[in-house]
């Protein structure tokens, strides 16, 4: 068996050729420090720089996870790179019987956001993607499937004073009891999926090979390693898990919770 990738016919090494100018002409509207690096492209993605690069210099083809990952970054259409890809996904949701949202594989929901967030009527607000997604604060919680249930509008002005950028924002809700007081069950919770880093006694939202998706407090352990932990002071109910510095990657962070909204 051979490890060696096949060459790529002429219209894959295309639409490698569309998605690094889609990616060059997103950059070259925007000053200097603002400019996504293929660095933080790849991190966002889940994948390595070298990957990225990759399918940008037409060694790699583009699958539809990228493609709709990249779509999301550049504040793009699929199609505006790969019509293919663009067709593909249209067909897989039709499928599925979905108008508007995510076709899926085994592994990771994918979803075709709208291609402009911004609310056409007042541009002191921005619009976030509101999802059907759940961030369970109990057991666990099965996204499998993820659809667009709407935009949440937040002032432009907040976001920008806490250094919080639309393209990698997304509001889901808190399912569970685990972290009361801090989060209750039914609150909107502000997913920042840009702040992957662990950090110690910040709440992320996490996806666990056995619970699911989970939203928990990160708590650096005096020992090795980090500790899962709930809010809610009925530890007997809601124990803490500890991981060792090795198994904080079997956890996926999936972004940071930086707000949320709920009844006092």
């Amino acid at each position: 068996m051979t490890n060696e990738r096949r060459p790529l016919h002429d219209w894959e090494k295309a639409e490698c050729a569309a998605l690094k100018a889609a990616l060059s002409a997103f950059n070259s509207h925007r000053p200097k420090e603002k400019r996504l690096t293929q660095e933080e492209i790849a991190l966002s993605l889940g994948m390595s720089q070298g990957t990225l690069g990759s399918h940008l210099n037409g060694h790699r083809a583009i699958s539809h996870k990228l493609a709709v990952g990249m779509a999301k970054l550049l504040e793009v259409p699929v199609k505006s790179f790969s019509s293919r890809i663009a067709e593909e996904i249209g067909e897989m949701a039709s499928a599925a019987g979905v108008n508007s949202g995510a076709a899926n594989d085994a592994e990771t929901p994918h979803r075709i956001p709208p291609r402009h967030f911004d609310l056409a009527d007042d541009k002191s607000y921005t619009g976030v993607l509101q999802l059907t997604a759940r961030g369970s604060t109990g057991d666990g919680e099965d996204n499998s499937h993820v659809e667009i249930r709407g935009v949440m509008a937040f002032k432009s002005e907040w976001l920008r004073a806490n250094h919080l950028n639309h393209r990698h924002l997304d509001v889901i809700y808190a399912n569970g009891h685990s972290m009361e007081p801090t989060i209750n069950d039914g609150d909107v919770l502000l997913i920042d999926e840009s702040r992957l880093e662990p950090k110690d006694g910040q709440i992320f939202a996490m996806q666990s090979e056995s619970k699911g998706t989970i939203v928990k407090r990160l708590v650096k352990s005096d020992f090795d390693g980090w500790i899962i932990r709930s809010d809610n002071p009925d530890k007997a109910r809601y124990g803490d898990e500890t991981l060792r510095d090795g198994e904080i990657n079997e956890v996926r962070i999936i972004g940071r919770v930086v707000w949320r909204g709920g009844m006092l």
